[in-house]
């Protein structure tokens, strides 16, 4: 699947950028950031792939449906 290179280039881009970027300051909780940052749009886009069918998204997925219900209340995608 070429998509996960495009998807890997471009959080390689975005946390090369988030280096440049900081300008002196010192970097924190770079990996919640960076999970928050791809987890939120993911499950936008899988769940309207889905048709908003969480059972369906979840399969898609590849996590339990519930962690996907804990996870939308999480993002208030609910």
């Amino acid at each position: 699947m070429a998509r996960h290179n495009d998807i890997s280039t471009c959080v390689t881009g975005a946390l090369e950028k988030y280096f440049r970027d900081l300008d002196g300051e010192a970097p924190c909780a770079i990996y919640d950031m960076v999970l928050k940052n791809v987890e939120k749009p993911m499950l936008e886009v899988v769940l309207q792939q889905a048709g908003g069918n969480q059972t369906l998204a979840a399969e898609m997925l590849g996590i339990n449906r519930n962690t996907l219900r804990k996870k939308l209340t999480e993002y208030q995608l609910l």
